[in-house]
């Protein structure tokens, strides 16, 4: 899979050899497989890690994972605390919204404080087909049925040429941990609906969904 995202990173040009790129990880089975991949590949990593303070303990415990990673693999680790509901009330916007904002505003401090030339964000290929499907169900044209895209701006996706089984076989071949993020089960989130519910009834019509 290293072999993959090399050659996708070099075909849309989405990162120089050897850059600084500041690495959005929250812990989870993507953005640790970016990480590792990225490091392997030779790049300059800054690890950037928000805690939403959504989820108390449990989002303490992911911010614990991810800083002893960094620790064990003298990889630099900024974590920034976030109150999300508070951003998501005053500025009348769901949670998910709200924390977007936050992400990418604090990543783009990060990157002009580091000169990055990138901010790497773990999004691949099942999620470029949850976006197209969200953008159809509330109303899109032709460029919101093309998915996700690698560039935009200063943000890269460099596994968007990976699906998710692809990334799960890949840790569990290098034996890297990763934690789950209870809420992606919670069917309350409008991507929740459409991975948990929706994609698997598509599926039972169309076994090869995703594929095609």
């Amino acid at each position: 899979m290293i072999h993959l995202v090399t050659h996708y990173i070099h075909t849309h040009k989405l990162l120089s050899p050897a850059a600084t790129v500041i690495v959005g990880v929250s812990g989870g089975a993507d953005s640790m497989a970016l990480l590792y991949i990225l490091k392997e590949i030779g790049y300059n990593c800054v690890v950037a890690h928000c805690n939403f303070t959504l989820r108390q303990k449990e989002s303490d415990a992911d911010e614990s994972f991810v800083v002893d990673y960094c620790r064990t693999n003298n990889l630099p680790c900024l974590v920034k605390h976030f109150d999300t509901k508070k951003h998501a009330q005053d500025n009348k916007i769901s949670i998910e919204m709200a924390a977007r904002e936050l992400r990418y505003g604090w990543f783009e401090t990060l990157r002009l404080h580091y000169q990055a030339e990138a901010i790497a964000i773990a999004h691949h290929f099942n999620d470029s087909i949850e976006t197209i499907l969200i953008n159809l169900i509330n109303g899109t044209g032709i460029n919101g049925l093309t998915g996700i895209k690698p560039i935009n701006g200063h943000i890269i996706r460099p596994l968007l040429c990976v699906n998710r089984k692809e990334i799960e076989d890949f840790l569990q071949k290098k034996h890297l941990h990763f934690i789950t993020d209870s809420s992606n089960v919670e069917n309350i989130y409008t991507r929740n609906k459409i991975r948990n519910i929706l994609i698997p009834q598509i599926e039972e019509i169309n076994p090869s969904f995703i594929n095609t």
